[in-house]
This record gives structure tokens, sequence and C-alpha cells, in this order.
């Protein structure tokens, strides 16, 4: 073969890989054909018999693939009835959950082919000065009130000052419209606030947290009546009504569309008046505030045996808000998740008569609820369980350095072992990731999205990582965790964090069929597109939807397969413009997975077919890849979003490093125990020749955020942005710990100004116990070491580091009986000593219906 052969074969190989990489329409690629065989026959590399074969063979093909109408004849006719036969049956259920809600950057990375400047486009999380004011003033103040220990050991409920406060100043309607009298805070500024109030206290966070994500407010804005809405609005923003929602029963948890509660449709009299409506029976449970609840969010499957609403017998979930007076609705006792005291517990009825007005948007509602709670959901489950779990990581980072910076042993401060230095590390690098990804979710709502998958990615991994966080902090912490008490910091998070591991669709659960099943549907570009031609009743539009939705899938699926086969041998895309160059690699590296995570799922959908939804492993980790692709985005917008501070590259870096890690660990696993051996052995060679990467965060990063978190400078002030900080006056105890912490690096400093004079015997090394550390001031103070501003220095570092050190002790009985009296001091003060029922109200002991959720004290 001579030169212009070589070059001319070559030439039309790269044409052709790159039309199909950039995915060109078949009559382009025919053009090019065309035009390369003139060129191969002027040129004379490639004789007219040469260029006839492969006209006809490569050509015919591009040529019947160009002309639709033609292929639609010929090749879709025949494909369609086949496509209908395999493809997977879906329930109505299942449909409205996949098509709830809204795609946004998921879909960029699930399509193989990120635009990142759509990304970086995204408005940067920041609050509105009356949103920011809220969050340093009231949130503080609520912060001050409700903390976790009182709230467990005294009150078993947030502290009933706490519970009037919270209504008093707005915080159960957040969410609601200024024109309803709440106050109208973006999704940002409700996730601030429930991460500071997590780093507070837990019945705090959740008590503020449900009315405002999947509840009657949310319900009542979306789909409610103008009349429901100006009747309930106004009174849950102001607190007077308390609500909580109504779904899980014991044989239907996360499987929420499979309740058997059930509402046959009848005529009743009902107000003096023949009225349509339901006889409701139900037995729910878990129901987060319904033992104060004094409105409840109701979902029940509707039965309509005589026909009453019309042809259909089943018209399926029905959502009712229902008053707690109303007859037949049974408020059960509490439950006790894990020693959590937000109120919580069972809703019972029996035959209860609910009139179609009750329902959430009346008549019209009826039968759609499954689809109102999918939408609603996808909205709440990205801020709530997020931002609690966020709230716990913080103040378990923050209290754990500070804790590691000033607690010595072996004569150094435990943080700078490098068996602490690890955990540390990953505590810090966890926490970043997690606040970026509680701020990108809540930002996606805020310009209109309703990301379904990405509130899942949300829900799962934010739990999963602060549980995460907690361990290693009850780790470094050791006995000063284990000890409950006022001053143990990590207790209540370390027993509560299995809660949100539980609530709102098990981790396992979303993990395992909601991050992928639903990604892989909503977030292709031609899945559920072949899913509705498949099931067009219309043959002739059911035709041309497949025909488009079928070739491009094709197209779509050989694209990314030369890409992903090119980017194994190291041809990747250059990083976008504007992006930071400090962080090329890691864009580079998140387009590499995208366009394998897309190919990966394609071959997964059409080796499992149907059988791919019980393939749990499977979907689990391809729903990692994108979970991780997610959170890595999260971290590059952040780094970008706060103005690229060189400083917390440590932070960046690691949090990257181990997104990459995880996804890169997730596609090994698929590869090494995919059904079909050969398919994963296949697909690991196309898409990583050279090995799957292994390589995790460094054990340098780790010393250098634990060396960041040490130091209180300003990244440490980022990382622990928007967390409640102890204050003296409020917690003497926890209260002590940040100033020691920064007390801390000038009695170190004191200590090397002094090396020689130790070394000379003049006084001794600087004494490891507190009590000797005051001795010792003194002396080298009497001795002219120092002078009388470091010797109080040192005596206020002995007197805050000892209440850090110390332990709670109690006396035999835990305390119980001085709780005891603490509440009846309380209600004597209050009350006149009359603890309030449901009907009494507010502040001072005014009464008006239903202003006051009674607690657990009461």
């Amino acid at each position: 073969m001579d030169l212009i052969t070589a070059l001319w074969w070559l030439a039309g190989i790269a044409g052709a890989g790159a039309l199909i990489a950039a995915r060109r329409p078949a009559r382009l690629f025919l053009a090019g054909l065309v035009a390369w065989l003139v060129i191969g026959w002027l040129t004379g590399a490639a004789g007219w018999i040469a260029s006839i074969i492969l006209l006809v063979v490569i050509g015919a093909p591009a040529a019947l693939l160009s002309a639709t109408g033609t292929r639609e004849r010929l090749l879709s006719r025949r494909l369609l009835p086949v496509f209908r036969r395999i493809m997977p049956k879906m329930s109505e259920t299942e449909r409205s959950a996949i098509e709830a809600g809204s795609v946004w950057w998921d879909a960029e990375l699930f399509a193989g082919r990120p635009d990142w400047s759509k990304l970086l486009a995204t408005p940067k999380p920041v609050l509105s000065p009356e949103e920011q004011s809220f969050l340093d003033n009231e949130t503080e103040r609520l912060c001050d009130l409700a903390n976790d220990w009182d709230s467990t050991q005294i009150w078993q409920d947030m502290p009933p000052a706490a519970w009037d406060y919270a209504k008093e100043a707005g915080f159960l309607g957040m969410i609601i419209p200024r024109s309803y009298g709440g106050k109208g805070f973006s999704a940002l500024a409700h996730s601030a606030v429930v991460t500071k109030l997590a780093t507070r206290c837990s019945a705090a966070a959740v008590s503020v947290m449900v009315p405002n994500s999947l509840g009657p407010a949310e319900l009542l804005l979306h789909y409610g009546t103008e009349e429901q809405k100006n009747h309930y609005l106004p009174r849950l923003a102001r607190g007077e009504d308390v609500p909580c929602f109504a779904l899980t029963n014991p044989y239907a948890g996360s499987d929420a569309a499979s309740i058997t509660d059930t509402g046959i449709v009848v005529r009743r009299m009902w107000e003096g008046r023949e009225t349509l409506g339901f006889l409701v029976s139900c037995d729910k449970r878990y129901i987060t505030l319904a033992p104060v609840a004094t409105v409840v969010g109701l979902a029940f499957r509707v039965r309509d045996p005589e026909g009453l609403l019309g042809d259909n017998p089943e018209p399926g979930i029905t959502c009712a808000l229902i008053p707690r007076a109303h007859p037949g609705l049974e408020i059960g006792r509490r439950h006790w998740p894990l020693n959590a005291v937000f109120q919580n517990g069972p809703i019972r009825a029996h035959e209860m008569f609910v009139p179609v007005d009750m329902v959430i948007g009346g008549h019209a509602q009826v039968g759609k609820g499954w689809r109102m709670l999918m939408e609603c959901l996808a909205a709440g489950r990205a801020i709530s369980l997020p931002s609690s779990a966020t709230g716990a990581a913080k103040i378990a980072t923050n209290g754990t350095s500070a804790y590691a910076a000033i607690r010595r042993q072996f004569n150094m401060p435990v943080g700078r072992f490098e068996a602490i230095e690890e955990p540390m590390g990953r505590m810090g690098g966890h926490l970043y990731a997690m606040d970026a990804t509680r701020k990108l979710s809540a930002v996606a709502i805020d310009i209109g999205e309703k990301p379904s998958v990405i509130s899942a990615i949300a829900k799962y991994h934010m739990t999963e990582r602060g549980r995460m966080v907690v361990a290693d902090a009850m780790d470094i912490a050791g006995g000063k965790a284990i000890c409950m008490g006022p001053g143990n910091f990590l207790a209540r998070a370390w027993q509560q964090i299995p809660i949100a591991i539980t609530v709102e669709g098990a981790n396992i659960m979303t993990r395992s069929l909601i991050i992928f099943g639903q990604g892989a549907i909503r977030c292709h570009p031609y899945i559920l597109r072949l899913m509705h031609a498949g099931a067009e009743s219309d043959g002739r539009k059911a035709l041309r939807d497949f025909d488009r939705a079928f070739f491009g899938y094709m197209g779509f699926v050989a694209s990314n397969a030369l890409r992903a086969g090119l980017a194994g041998l190291g041809v990747r895309r250059r990083a976008p413009k504007g992006a930071a160059p400090e962080l090329a690699r890691y864009y580079r590296a998140a387009d590499r997975l995208s366009v394998v995570l897309a190919l990966s799922s394609d071959i997964a959908m059409a080796t499992l077919g149907g059988a791919l939804k019980r393939k749990e492993s499977v979907t689990a980790r391809l729903g990692d890849v994108l979970s991780q692709l997610y959170i890595l985005s999260a971290v590059l917008k952040r780094y970008e979003d706060d103005g690229r501070p060189g400083a917390d590259l440590p932070l960046v870096h690691w949090a990257a490093q181990d997104a990459l890690h995880r996804a890169h660990t997730a596609l090994r696993e698929l590869y090494a125990n995919y059904p079909i051996r050969p398919v994963g052995i296949a697909l690991r060679l196309l898409c990583f020749p050279f090995g799957v990467p292994a390589a995790a965060p460094s054990d340098r990063l780790h010393a250098e955020i634990s060396a960041l978190l040490r130091e209180m400078g300003p990244t440490r002030a980022r990382l622990f942005e928007g967390a409640w900080q102890p204050r003296p006056d409020i917690e003497p105890l926890l209260g002590a710990l940040e100033p020691a912490a920064m007390a801390y690096p000038r009695i170190e400093a004191i200590e090397r100004r002094l090396k020689d004079s130790i070394r000379a015997g003049t006084i001794g090394r600087l004494p490891q116990a507190l009590p000797l550390l005051v001795d010792w001031a003194g002396e080298a103070r009497q001795k002219g070491l120092i002078d009388a501003e470091e010797a109080e220095l040192i005596r206020t570092f002995a007197d805050n580091a000892a209440k850090v050190i110390a332990v709670d002790d109690f006396p035999q009985d835990f305390g119980m009986a001085e709780a005891l009296q603490t509440r009846a001091a309380y209600w004597a003060e209050r009350d006149g000593g009359e603890a309030p029922g449901i009907a009494r109200i507010g502040r001072g002991g005014a009464k008006a219906r239903s202003s006051r959720a009674p607690t657990a004290a009461e």
C-alpha cells in the first residue's frame, strides 16, 4: 500500500469516526462517503471496482438510514412489534413515579457529553438579605431555645418555649408565599435553616422541615383549590395549624405505592345534606408530627364499586386533608425512634367518612394522589434529609476537629497523629462534598426544576456520608463521645443517624432501584421516547416516533462506544472554557465517566432487557456512577462559586478524587460481577483497556485537611458556615470548645519559644495535665519567661480545655427527678401548674383552638 492510499484510508476512518462520535445524521455520513470515494478515485487511491464495492457495502446502508420513509417501511415497521413484545410492562404507579419531576444536570451526565457551561452558568447559592437575616437572628434564637440534651432529657420533645417561638417567628410557613402570610423563602433558605437547626437540635430540625417539605402546605400550593388554600395556608403559616402527612402503613413502607388503606366511594349525610365522599379505613405508622398535628394529610386508595365517580372502579391513590377533630380519625400514641424526640406516631381510622371536598384539589384530583406525591417529593427529598445530614456532619466535624486540636496524648495534640489525620481528612472532605451537593440541589429547585433523580441521589448519599462522618468522629473522640450528657456533641447524632437512612425510602431501595431506575429512563435521551412510542395507540404516530427514537438510540450507542474506546486510549475532551485550570483533570475524568456510564447503561438494558429491574446489584452500581458524577459536579461548581480560594484546594481535591474513586470502584465491581460474563469483560476492555483506575485520596491530602481543620482559619470558617456556634452564655461546656482550640496555637508558640529554657532545665516541659498547666504558667511567670498576658492566656486555656475534656456524670437516676422538677417549675411559672391540652393556645395561656401543638411534657 502506497502513502497516498494509506492516507486516504486513514482520512476515511478518521472522518467516519468523527461523524459517529459527534452524532451527525446519516445523510451527512452518506455525503462524506461519496466525497471520500470521489477523492480516492481521482487520486488513484481506490480503483473503480473498489469504489463500487465500498459504495454498495457502506453507502447502501447509509442511504437506507438517510431515507426516513423507506427506513420506516423496510425496518421500523418490522421492529416496532418486536419492541412492543419485549418492552417491560409498566404499572400506572411506576409510570407516575418515573415521569414525576424533571431532569436537569443529571440528564447531561447520563447523555455521555455533559455541557459544563450549563452547570457553570447556574446561579450561585446566595440567600436574599431577608433570608440571611432570618438565618442569623430568628434561627439563631431558635437554636438558643432548643438543644438536643434538654429536648431528650427534660422535655422528650422540642421544648415548649421553642415550639411557641417556631410558630411565632414563621418557621412552619417558610415555603408558603407571602400572599398567604408565609415567608416565601427559597429552597436554598429552607435548606440553610434546616442545616443550622440540625447542628443544634434534631427535634427542632425535623419539626421545622416536615411542614416545609412533603406535607399539606406543599400539596396545597400545587394542587389545592382556592378555597382550600385561602383557609389552610394562612393558618399553617401562623402556626395555628400543625400539619402532618400520613402515607406509610405496616404493609407498604418504601413501597408506598402499594398502600392497602382504602376509601370506598359512598353517599352519606354530612352536615345536614347528602354528600359524596369516602368511607376510609387506614392504619398508618411512622407519621412525623402526628401526635401534635391539628390537620392531617392522608393518602388512601380509592375504590368506586358503584360508579359514583365515573366508569373507573379503581381511581387510585388520593390525598385528602382532614382536621384532627374529624369524627373517626384516631391519632395514636408516640413512636420512639432511637431516642429521637421529634413527634412521631401512628394514625388510624375505620370507615371514617371523608367528604370529597376534603380531597386536596377537590373532585378533579381524586385518583391523582400518587403523581402529586411524587412531584412534591422530588423537591422535598432534595432539601430535608440532605440538609439535616449535612448539619449533623458540620457539628461532628467542627466539634471533633476542635477537640482533636487541644486534647493532648503522649505530649502532642491527638489531631497531629497520622492515625487521626486520616479520619479527620475524610470528615472534612465528606463535609465539603455534602455541603456542595446540598447547595446545588437547592439551587436546582429555585431555578424551577423538580429534580426527581437528583433528589434521590442527594438523599441517599448525603445521609450515608453523614453516617461515615459521625462514625469517624466517634472513633476520634473516644470515651468523651460515648458518655451521654450536655457536654457531648456527638452522642445524639450517633444514635439518630440511622433514622435518616430509613425514612423517605430506605437507602438500600433508593440506591438499588430509584436512582438508576428513574435515571435510566428519565435522563436517557431516547428510552422514554421509545417507551411512549411503544405504548402509542395511533399506528402512524407510533411508527414515526419509534423510527426516530430507535435509530437515534442506535446512533447514540455507536457514538458512545466509539468515544468510550477513544477515551480508554487517552483521547479526551478538553476542559471547559472558563473552568479553573487547576481542576481540569477532574472535568476530563468526569467526561470520560459520563460516556462510560451511558454506554454501560445501554449495554445493560440491551443485554438484560426486562430482567434488569431485578438485577439490583447492576442497577445499584450504575446508579453509584451517576451519583458520584453529580457529587463531583457539585464540588467543581462550589469551588467556582466560592471564588476559587486556593486554600480550599485540599478539600476540593479530596472530594473530587473520592467521588472518582467511588465511581471507578462501582464500575470495576459491575464488570467483575456482570450477569453475562463475556459482556462484562468486553465492556471493561473497551472502556478501560489498561485497567479501571483505583486511586483514592492520598495520606498527604488527609494531613493537609486535618491541618486546615486545626488552624481555625478562613477555610475552616467556610466549611462550617451556617452552623450554630456554641456560646459560653448559652452552653458553658460546648461554648468553651472553640475558644480553647483558637488559643492552643498561641500556647504552642510559647512552648516553642521556651524550648531552650526547657532543654536547660530552667523550666519543665509543658504539662499534659491541665491543672498542672496553671502551675507551670505561674512558675514561668515568676522566672520572667512569660508576661502577665501570656500567663492569663494559659490559665484561661486550661480552664476552657478542662471543660471540653470533662465527661458528664449524673446521680443514680441519671437526672430524671431533676428533669421532672424542671418541667413542673416551667408549667407552674407559665400556666399556674396546669399542663395545657390540645385546645390550650399559645403564649401566656391565651385560648384559641389549635394554635400551639401539645408537647410530650403535657
